[in-house]
C-alpha cells in the first residue's frame, strides 16, 4: 500500500523537485553570502519550511531584535495557509497520525497537488498525500543544504536572487492555466488582487485580497463544484 502510494505520488512531485532544488540552492547561497553557517539554512528549511518566509528571515536575523514585528510579518507573509488549511479539512479526514505531518508540511506546491489530484482507487489517499508532502520537503531541505555547502566554495553576486520565489509562483500559475479549461478561479484571483492593490497599495493588499477571493469562492461554490464535476 505504501509503495503504491509512493510510486503514484513521485511523478507529480518531480517538476517541483527541479524548482525546489534550484530555489533551495539559491536560499542556501544567500544565507552563506550573509555569513551564516551551513546549519542555519539546513535547519531553517526543515523547521520553518516556508520558502518566502525563509528568505525574509535571513534579513530579520541581520536586523535588530523585534519579536512582535517578526510575528506580524510572518503572519502576513504566510496568511494564505489559513485559507489553505480550511479548504483541506475534508481532505485530511480519516488520515490518522499522518494528519499532523500533513498540516505541518503543507506548502503551496503540496497543497496544489493534494487539493487537485485524486489518486486511483487502489491507492490510499492518506499515504499519497503524505508522500507528496514528504518528497517536497526533502527536495526543499536538500536544495537548501546543497546550496549552503556549495556556497562555502563558490561566491558570486546574489543581488536579486530572492526573485526566484516569485518566478516559481508565476510558472505554477501558467501551468494551472494551461491544464484547466475553467479559468474563472484564476481570473477571480487576479482581478481581486488587482483591485485591492489599487485601493490599498502594495504593503496592505495581500490579506484583503485573500479574504475577497475566499468570499467570492464561497458565494460561487455551487457553480464551481458543478464545473468540477463536469470536468471530471
Amino acid at each position: 500500500m505504501k509503495r503504491k502510494a509512493f510510486e503514484t505520488a513521485l511523478p507529480y512531485t518531480l517538476p517541483i523537485c527541479v524548482g525546489f532544488l534550484f530555489l533551495g540552492m539559491s536560499y542556501g547561497f544567500l544565507m552563506r553570502s550573509m555569513g551564516f553557517s551551513v546549519w542555519y539554512p539546513m535547519l531553517m528549511s526543515f523547521f520553518i519550511y516556508a520558502g518566502s518566509m525563509e528568505f525574509v528571515t535571513a534579513n530579520l536575523l541581520m536586523s535588530a531584535y523585534n519579536p512582535l514585528y517578526a510575528f506580524v510579518l510572518t503572519l502576513l507573509v504566510n496568511a494564505r495557509h489559513m485559507f489553505y488549511g480550511i479548504s483541506m479539512l475534508n481532505k485530511y479526514k480519516n488520515t490518522g497520525w499522518k494528519k499532523f505531518y500533513l498540516i505541518y508540511g503543507m506548502c503551496d506546491e503540496s497543497f496544489t497537488i493534494n487539493c487537485t489530484v485524486t489518486p486511483p482507487k487502489d491507492v490510499d489517499k492518506g499515504w499519497f498525500m503524505f508522500f507528496v508532502t514528504l518528497l517536497n520537503q526533502i527536495y526543499w531541505v536538500g536544495g537548501a543544504t546543497l546550496g549552503a555547502l556549495l556556497g562555502s566554495f563558490i561566491t558570486f553576486d546574489t543581488t536579486g536572487i530572492g526573485f526566484v520565489m516569485t518566478a516559481l509562483f508565476v510558472v505554477m500559475f501558467i501551468n494551472q492555466w494551461e491544464e484547466s479549461s475553467d479559468h474563472r478561479p484564476a481570473l477571480i484571483g487576479l482581478i481581486s488582487s488587482f483591485i485591492c492593490l489599487i485601493l490599498l497599495g502594495a504593503d496592505n493588499f495581500m490579506l484583503p485580497a485573500m479574504a475577497l477571493i475566499i468570499l467570492i469562492f464561497t458565494l460561487d461554490r455551487k457553480n464551481l463544484d458543478k464545473q468540477e464535476v463536469t470536468t471530471l
